[in-house]
C-alpha cells in the first residue's frame, strides 16, 4: 500500500431525503491495495453508504474524490466509468443469462478478460455455460465479484459478501478479496457482519453506529482487543489511535 490517496471522502451525508441524512460527515482516506471492513449494527448506514459512494443515489452534503478528482453524486455510470464498482448484497445478476454471459457483458473494451477473472474463482470454469440462476449461493457470489472485477476497479465496494451464505463459504471467498486488492492494487470497502473474518483481511476498520463513525483503527489492533468493538458498536465513541 503505497502512493497518494486512491479515494478520498470528506464530510459525507447519505440518506435517502434532503435534510435527513443516515449517515453524517463520513470521511474516510484509502490508498491502492487496501483493505477497509466498514463495521457496524444493523441500520448504521454501511449499505445506504457504498450505494452513495457508487452514485447508485445523490450525496446529501461532502465530497468524493477519486485520484484527486472530485466524482459527482448521483452519477453511478461516471463513478463505474472512473472505478468505482458496487457488489451489491443482492448481488444483481441477470438470473437467466450463462455465468460467461454475465462476465462478458460488464467487460471492458480492451479490459480484463474472463480467463483472468476464471484465475481467481476457478470453480466458475466449470460452470460457464449455467445459468446463474442455477448456480449455489456461493457460486453467484463469485459470479458477482468476478462481475465487479471483469470492469478493472480501482475502488471495489463489497456489500455484506457473507449474505446467506454458510461460514464456510465465507472462509474461502474473503481471502480472495484480498487477494484482489494485492494482485491489482484496487482498493476495498467491505461490509461484512462476520467481524472476525473480515479483520482477518483487513488492513483497518471503521464502525459506525446511528451514521457516525465511533471507531476507526488497524484490523490487527481491533482483533486483540475485541472489548473495543463492543463497546463501540453500544455506540461509545474511542479516542483516536496512537500512531
Amino acid at each position: 500500500m503505497t502512493g497518494p490517496e486512491l479515494l478520498t471522502c470528506e464530510g459525507v451525508d447519505a440518506g435517502y431525503t434532503k435534510g435527513r441524512p443516515v449517515v453524517r460527515g463520513f470521511d474516510l482516506k484509502l490508498l491502492p491495495g487496501e483493505v477497509l471492513a466498514l463495521l457496524g449494527p444493523n441500520g448504521a448506514g454501511k449499505t445506504t453508504l457504498l450505494a452513495t459512494l457508487a452514485g447508485l443515489q445523490p450525496r446529501l452534503g461532502g465530497t468524493v474524490a477519486l485520484d484527486g478528482r472530485e466524482i459527482r453524486g448521483g452519477r453511478a455510470r461516471e463513478a463505474a466509468r472512473r472505478g468505482l464498482v458496487l457488489v451489491p448484497d443482492d448481488r444483481s445478476l441477470f438470473t437467466q443469462l450463462t455465468v460467461r454471459d454475465n462476465l462478458t457483458l460488464a467487460r471492458r473494451r480492451q479490459g480484463s478478460t474472463v480467463d483472468q477473472v476464471l484465475d481467481f474463482f476457478p470453480a466458475l470454469g466449470k460452470r460457464l455455460k449455467v445459468a446463474a440462476g442455477q448456480l449455489s449461493g456461493g457460486e453467484q457470489q463469485m459470479l458477482a465479484l468476478g462481475r465487479a472485477m471483469i470492469q478493472d476497479p480501482r475502488v471495489l465496494l463489497v456489500d455484506e459478501l457473507s449474505m446467506g451464505l454458510a461460514p464456510v463459504i465465507v472462509e474461502e471467498l474473503l481471502p480472495v478479496v484480498r487477494r484482489i486488492a494485492e494482485d491489482t492494487g484496487a482498493a476495498v470497502v467491505l461490509v461484512e457482519q462476520h467481524v472476525r473474518l473480515a479483520l482477518d483481511v483487513a488492513d483497518r476498520a471503521v464502525v459506525l453506529v446511528h451514521g457516525e463513525t465511533v471507531l476507526s483503527d488497524s484490523a490487527d489492533r481491533l482483533a486483540a482487543d475485541p472489548g473495543l468493538l463492543e463497546r463501540a458498536y453500544l455506540g461509545e465513541r474511542a479516542p483516536d489511535p496512537v500512531p
